[in-house]
């Protein structure tokens, strides 16, 4: 059985102790995965060990594309179920733009219809 392999483009620190982060992986197959971790250096560390999430074993290697900090697992976790619900082009976005919503704010509203 080969092991996946991950790199890193940057070292992710939460913010504070107890932080949350929510990471965004690119696989070799091209697909992309979310999660969340306290630690992204050992959650990434497992994916390439092939004891992290059963969606990445055997896609490696793996390639850390993005990661955005929160302050406790409740928020990440909604923050990435938001990011899981975007369309791929609009994921990085998510990432890259400060003012992207925190996840407390989301309207969670259904859609009106037309």
């Amino acid at each position: 059985m080969s092991r996946a392999r991950c790199t890193r483009s940057q070292t992710a620190t939460p913010a504070g102790p107890a932080g949350w982060w929510l990471y965004l992986l690119e696989c070799a197959d091209g697909t992309w995965y979310a999660g969340i971790s306290t630690d992204v250096d050992a959650r990434l560390a497992a994916h390439a060990a092939g004891t992290g999430a059963r969606y990445t074993r055997g896609r490696g290697p793996l390639r850390l594309l993005a990661t955005r900090a929160y302050p406790d697992r409740a928020s990440a976790s909604r923050a990435e179920w938001q990011l899981k619900r975007l369309p791929r082009l609009d994921k990085l976005r998510f990432f890259e733009d400060p003012a992207a919503p925190a996840c407390d704010a989301v309207d969670r509203s259904p859609a009106p219809r037309d």
